[in-house]
């Protein structure tokens, strides 16, 4: 099985020494954010393959990278770099320092080992159209030839994102919508084609109907790039969350509403002042993350 840590949550940046223990330990309790009982999860050979990271900001995890590499643990990263104004994400690491955190990866462990993502996609009065045509081209040409993959989707508006783009709306003095269908499609489709002319590869997560013939859908936890990683074949069914979703079958070990990063449109945290208290009451020796 492969283990993903975690679309929850941001691990590498947050909850590196959590994640330490639970390798040694070789287990990771997990509180089942749908209801019921909590269940584990196996980070043991060779019940777990390999690792899918997700993370804004994979530097306090370096010296656990290479732990995992030298126990023999193939891994991917999906790395999200956007480069949105502060407003929108109040304590992301400068767009930059992320680009250069992409490059050390693939200097290290070549060049599969890191998927960049440009996701989600946010038109506010802060961040038009033209704002991502521009920045987009910026982050692509300094990411050409550090990875073959850039995946793409619009921004969810579920009740808890509406109720936070609200807020901070109010408090930073922009605007927000979520344009119609063929507008989404449209600005997809040249940012697929700038992605094209630097070396990548441009996917949609999970909207097959923005897909267009420059995008392809993703595969987030993505069994071949661990296989070529891994230099074997692993196994890995299509399992997919959402329609559209065509993801290998993994567990997830992280929990939402932990993630301090402060990102207004997250799908994982219902208020920014709920996941700031959980990471300060985290206990890096405790089983599981969340409460």
């Amino acid at each position: 099985m492969i283990v993903s840590a975690s679309y929850r949550t941001d691990i590498p940046a947050f909850y590196g020494d959590w994640f330490r223990r639970r390798l040694v330990e070789g287990t990771a309790r997990v509180a089942n954010p749908y209801g019921g009982p909590a269940y584990e999860v196996s980070l043991k050979r060779p019940d777990c393959e390999g690792f899918a990271f997700w993370t804004r900001n994979v530097a306090p995890f370096r010296e656990a990278l290479a732990e995992i590499a030298e126990s023999g643990f193939p891994f991917t990263v999906q790395y999200t770099i956007t480069g949105y104004p502060r407003a929108l994400e109040t304590s992301v690491t400068d767009a930059q320092r992320s680009v250069a955190q992409m490059r050390w990866l693939a200097e290290t462990y070549g060049p599969r080992v890191a998927v960049w993502r440009y996701d989600p996609v946010l038109i506010t009065s802060l961040t038009p159209p033209a704002w991502h045509r521009e920045a987009f081209a910026r982050l692509a040409r300094a990411l050409s030839g550090t990875a073959d993959e850039v995946v793409l989707s619009f921004a969810q508006i579920y009740a808890k994102t509406r109720r936070n783009l609200e807020r901070a709306a109010a408090r930073h003095g922009f605007t927000w919508e979520d344009p119609a269908g063929g507008a989404k499609t449209a600005l997809l489709q040249d940012l697929a084609g700038i992605a094209a002319g630097h070396g990548l590869s441009a996917t949609l997560c999970s909207q097959p109907e923005l897909l267009g013939p420059d995008l392809s859908p993703a595969r987030c936890i993505d069994a071949q790039r661990l296989s070529d990683m891994a230099g074997k074949a692993i196994a890995g069914k299509t399992k997919g969350n959402r329609p559209g979703c065509l993801c290998a079958e993994s567990r997830d070990i992280g929990a939402y509403d932990t993630c301090p990063h402060g990102c207004v449109y997250c799908y994982a945290v219902r208020r920014p002042e709920l996941a700031k208290k959980n990471h300060r009451a985290h206990d890096p020796g405790a089983s599981a993350l969340g409460r």
